[in-house]
């Protein structure tokens, strides 16, 4: 099956406001400082978490417990309301 051209392979970080390939680690590293600048910069809402509605309670759980013991906030969304 091919991939649609548009779809995304690999990760990409923005640097001086265009986007390169960079690798797992970089991008997930860029990710955590991101989060962790917002929830210093916001105590508490700085930072928020959707979750799914068909997920499994379990998959909720675990959501909701990062968000408010990894994120300090209580911002946490698991409804559809599309």
């Amino acid at each position: 099956m091919a991939m649609a051209p548009t779809r995304l392979t690999e990760p990409m970080v923005r640097e001086h406001g265009e986007l390169r390939t960079a690798t797992w680690d970089e991008a997930l590293d860029r990710a955590a400082e991101g989060l962790r600048r917002a929830t210093e910069r916001n105590p508490g809402w700085g930072a928020g978490i959707f979750s799914c509605s068909k997920a499994t309670n379990e998959m909720n759980f675990v959501a909701q417990k990062f968000a408010r013991q990894v994120l300090g906030t209580n911002n946490i969304d698991s409804c559809n309301r599309t």
